[in-house]
């Protein structure tokens, strides 16, 4: 992190938000640098994370894609065996504890594939909290059966219709809400994105991931992986993941971002491979945008992916070339759905079916006696029906 300036990562992060949200990015900051070490607190998240998420995840390793993919052995973090499915339920039970700490009584979070909508409602049940999912109406539709799970939990889903209709949209939509009701709300940011203290609350809520793997690892194999892989969209499973390896440079990092249908804006959602530097929700990082400073919709097969910036953590680790940044085409991350669910017998969320795509090719090219853990960020049930409508024919965003 930048010195002296907190909450930049580099040149990236910062606060910049409207002036009416001061106030409560300011209370969110100080609630957290005091609970964050306090030992009341500490013990209280993981109670929650042991035994309501089910943590630890176990790392397992996956004996057929090794064989298959004939190189490196592939050991997989288990995110999707969290209760909901998915990394999400780790910063959501979080930061639900610090709404409760502040004494808000309501929640609202932003949703694209559903997951961290999921997570939220759950949380907002357990903890009798009034709770509203901002959700692009393209994504309630692409991921209907997140949204039906939602409202069950008892939470409101308010769709977005305006622009693209995704997450980008939802995520302003949140951000709005906010800023009219700061005083009873708080604002569970689902991704390492937004003003500060967001990226650093969500990084470090999902640090648990890698903690863990490096411990498990560690425990099996007497050493450290040769290579980390990770799908990147606003970047929560993959900071998570990789937070913990960032000093171990004999580590080799890798994230997977959503190279969509080409390389023309508006067909992908790979934002560090072509993003420049802006401001977006708050926080100044890598966006794709035009050649005026406009953002560009995002697209992307899997709804989680579909965002047209990145955490300001994931930008400084680009371009100080710690983590190598690689597209997935749609057409590809479809390829791996497929084959990681025939080989291994796991259906992954189609965000981590690119984190495999690239995984197959770090694995041939670190060639055996060498190990790459995958982060196997969510499970792909919600996926099922749109994988196989594409499948059908049917383009995407239909």
């Amino acid at each position: 992190m930048g010195k002296n300036k907190p909450g930049y990562f580099g040149e990236f992060g910062g606060r910049y938000a409207p002036e009416i949200l001061t106030e409560a990015l300011e209370e969110l900051e100080s609630t957290y640098n005091k609970l964050k070490n306090d030992k009341k607190f500490k013990k209280e998240l993981a109670y929650y994370l042991k035994n309501y998420v089910g943590r630890p995840s176990p790392l397992t390793f996956a004996e057929r894609l090794t064989k298959e993919w004939g190189g490196a052995r592939i050991w997989l973090k288990r995110e999707d065996l969290n209760h909901t499915g998915a990394h999400k339920i780790n910063n959501a039970i979080g930061q639900a504890l610090l709404a409760r700490h502040m004494g808000k009584k309501r929640i609202i979070a932003e949703t694209g594939a559903g997951q961290h909508g999921l997570a939220t409602a759950t949380v907002g049940a357990m903890f009798g909290l009034e709770t509203i999912i901002y959700m692009g109406a393209v994504d309630v539709k692409r991921q209907n059966l997140n949204a039906k799970k939602i409202t069950m939990l008892g939470a409101k889903i308010l769709p977005v219709t305006s622009g693209e209709a995704t997450l980008k949209e939802a995520t302003s939509e949140a951000m709005r809400d906010w800023a009219l009701n700061v005083s009873t709300t708080h604002y569970i940011v689902g991704s390492a994105i937004g003003p500060h203290p967001f990226p650093t609350i969500v990084r470090d809520l999902q640090a648990i991931i890698g903690l863990e793997a490096k411990k498990q690892f560690r425990k099996v194999a007497d050493k450290l992986p040769d290579a980390v892989v990770a799908c990147v969209g606003g970047g929560s499973n993959a900071i998570g993941m990789f937070h913990e390896f960032i000093k171990e440079k004999k580590v080799l990092l890798f994230g997977a971002e959503a190279g969509g249908l080409g390389s023309k804006p508006g067909e992908h959602s790979a934002t560090i491979t072509y993003g420049k530097t802006g401001f977006i929700h708050g926080t100044k990082t890598l966006i794709i945008q035009d050649e005026f400073g406009q953002i560009v919709p995002a697209h992307s097969v899997s709804a989680g992916l579909d965002y047209p910036g990145v955490g300001p953590q994931h930008a400084h680790l680009a371009k100080s070339s710690r983590v190598d940044y690689r597209m997935v085409t749609d057409e590809q991350a479809i390829a791996s759905f497929l084959e990681v669910s025939r080989i291994e017998g796991i259906i992954p969320a189609l965000e981590t079916a690119h984190a495999f795509y690239v995984a197959k090719d770090v694995a041939k090219s670190l060639g055996k006696k060498k190990d790459l853990i995958i982060c196997l960020s969510g499970r792909g049930d919600k996926d099922v029906e749109e994988v196989l409508r594409i499948m059908a024919g049917g383009g995407a965003h239909e």
